[in-house]
């Protein structure tokens, strides 16, 4: 099993282009992160945009995340790129936020500043929880706390040279599904616009190189984690839990009534 980062070598890590691979969060489960954390994944990302859980869901899984053997730690993807539910996130104890609907510089710069503390950054001092691992002095929240940002719209894809070369950010996140969206799927899984879909990625994960910082996407699964890998993104997040959950009960629903069809 591989041993687990503290924040500051993750965040080192992210920093340094180094390979990592996550696992994504919907479901308020403290008791499941608490397993997840244990497998080997490099961080944890919990959903507080389209996940279903609020503040003290999001507070209960960064701390299960935390729990004996883990080898993660946790993320969180926040509401929006404000710097009340940034903040909150970074209270909590959430290592790196990744910041969605990202269009253009300034609003790369506005999530930046609303991670840093004065004077680089307008961050509330308000530390909480995270003081008893990130921080809790201002430099040292500023070394071990990453944020993210989010190339998912038209906007994005257009500025994202821009966006990549914003001082501070650490890196930029995929958001496959609403990227297909934008550039003309009819469904966020739409082939008719893969060849677009394809070059866009190219594109994003080269931008994110010559500016030297982190490149991840989010994956269906761990194959396709392990191809955006070896093509030059740097992080890859594997599913969901939801989607797992689903899968793997519907499967053995499958298996069951196979076998009691052949008797």
């Amino acid at each position: 099993m591989a041993t687990g980062r503290t924040p500051a070598e993750f965040t080192t890590a992210l920093r340094a282009r180094e390979q990592l691979i996550g696992y994504w969060s919907l479901l308020d489960s403290p008791i499941a992160a608490e397993r997840l954390a244990r497998l080997g994944y490099d961080y944890l990302a919990f959903d507080a945009q389209h996940g279903l859980f609020g503040y003290q869901g999001m507070l209960n899984n960064l701390l299960a995340t935390d729990t004996k053997d883990s080898t993660a730690v946790g993320i969180v993807r926040v509401e929006a790129n404000d710097p009340t539910y940034i903040g909150k996130a970074l209270d909590a104890g959430a290592t790196a936020v990744i910041v969605p609907l990202i269009d253009n510089p300034q609003d790369a710069a506005d999530a930046v500043a609303a991670v840093r503390y004065p004077p680089l950054g307008r961050r509330s001092y308000g530390p909480m929880r995270a003081q008893l691992r990130i921080g809790p002095n201002p430099a040292d929240a500023h070394a071990q706390t990453a944020v993210l940002a989010m190339i998912e719209t038209a906007d994005g894809l257009a500025n994202v040279e821009a966006i990549c070369n914003t001082d501070g950010l650490d890196g930029i996140y995929v958001g496959p599904s609403d990227l297909r969206l934008a550039l003309g799927g009819a469904t966020s899984t739409d082939p008719s616009v893969q060849q677009e879909f394809d070059q866009a990625l190219t594109r994003i994960s080269k931008a994110a190189e010559a500016a030297g910082i982190a490149a991840g996407i989010h994956n269906p699964d761990g194959t396709n984690a392990a191809k955006r890998l070896a093509q030059g993104y740097t992080f890859a997040t594997v599913s969901c839990d939801l989607i797992h959950l689903e899968q793997a009960a519907a499967g053995h629903l499958t298996a069951a009534r196979q076998a009691g069809e052949a008797r």
